[in-house]
């Protein structure tokens, strides 16, 4: 049986991922580790309520005590690493616990597995030896390449270039993992991925943002002309790319997921106001549409090459935007309980900072 540590698992991405590795293995043992800030929820994990495969821990990845004492319960095999602060807007906001959870809280990990996982021989320095089939797993975002022009793609010799506090959090945390890679030789993997979609998402993204204000006929805040581009990927391909990067990635190596489904941040609202309009209530249209002041050194476009990944592990994205969107949709239309349940008390008091009382 092959256990995982997965940190941030009650987040969205990261519960994702927890679900689709239980439905789809039944000899695993997934230690789930959350701090369970604003963005962490247990409902997103009531589905494996009282599933015998699944251990949940409060837990900080910044706290080196309460991490070593998991490497010394449990044979971990496998690490992944979802957890950290993710909102560009509040890295604006307050820069300083970006860099302690994301780098501070990386670096720990790496240390506790470096330890935990060394074998001690006479042959080779302990650095340099460790248990078979370990693998550490950062996952991390294309926002460390900073911002593309109109053409071209983000690759894995793309020069990081991050522009935003978060940004260079993420980019911080990479270099050290490389490092540990290089230095250790810790066997460790770093995947770069594109704006994520999906259920369980907080709504402070764009897309459940947009969804739930327009289902209240409040204002949908656009930054500046709304022409920034993202390539989406939905998060359940996201989740089955990181499963191929475990199984046979090489050690050291990055690899790029991304879905190939560019559009403008004005596409995406309108093509959800459209659909709300239509489907949910008429009176909802592009009224609603409300231009802000554009976000501070907000990247113009983004966009992913995951050819490596395709031609080394043979990944494609299998869900296509027309589809994915609608899919996500009617996850927010019909767990709107959910949604209340994490739109209340203090994201309503964030919500007035960044955009107004509206």
């Amino acid at each position: 049986m092959r256990t995982y540590l997965v940190t941030g698992g009650a987040g969205f991405i990261g519960s994702n991922y927890v679900l689709q590795l239980l439905q789809k293995d039944a000899e695993v043992l997934v230690l789930n580790v959350d701090k369970l800030t604003y963005a962490g929820n247990l409902e997103n994990l009531r589905a494996i309520e009282g599933d015998k495969r699944h251990v949940f821990v409060q837990a900080d990845i910044c706290d080196p005590v309460r991490i070593a004492e998991l490497f010394a319960s449990y044979d971990i095999d496998y690490v992944v690493n979802f957890a950290a602060e993710s909102h560009v807007d509040r890295s604006i906001s307050d820069p300083q616990i970006f860099t302690q959870t994301n780098v501070l809280g990386t670096v720990n990990l790496l240390q506790c597995a470096r330890e935990a996982w060394q074998v001690v021989g006479s042959a080779a320095s302990a650095d340099d030896r460790y248990r078979p089939g370990v693998r550490y797993l950062q996952v991390s975002t294309d926002e460390v390449y900073g911002s593309l022009g109109p053409e071209g793609f983000f690759t894995e010799q793309t020069p990081l270039d991050p522009h935003s506090p978060y940004a260079a959090s993420k980019a911080a945390a990479d270099l050290f993992v490389k490092a540990f890679g290089d230095t250790y030789r810790l066997p460790v993997n770093i995947t770069r991925c594109s704006n994520n979609y999906g259920p369980f998402q907080f709504p402070e993204k764009l897309i459940p943002l947009m969804l739930n204000n327009a289902l209240h006929h409040q204002a949908l805040p656009v930054y500046g002309d709304g022409m920034q581009v993202r390539d989406w990927l939905y998060v359940e391909d996201h989740c089955k790319a990181i499963d191929l990067v475990l199984e046979g990635g090489v050690p050291g190596e990055v690899y790029n997921i991304g879905g190939h489904n560019e559009r403008t941040n004005i596409q995406i609202v309108k093509g959800i106001l459209s659909y709300v309009g239509e489907k949910v209530d008429r009176s909802v249209d592009e009224r609603l549409i409300e231009h802000v002041t554009d976000r501070k050194g907000h990247d113009r476009r983004y966009g992913i090459d995951p050819t490596k990944i395709g031609e080394a592990l043979g990944w494609r994205p299998q869900t296509a935007f027309e589809d994915g969107i609608v899919r996500t949709i009617q996850w927010y239309l019909d767990n709107q309980d959910w949604v209340a349940g994490v739109t209340s008390g203090a994201y309503r008091d964030y919500y007035k900072r960044m955009y107004g009382a509206r």
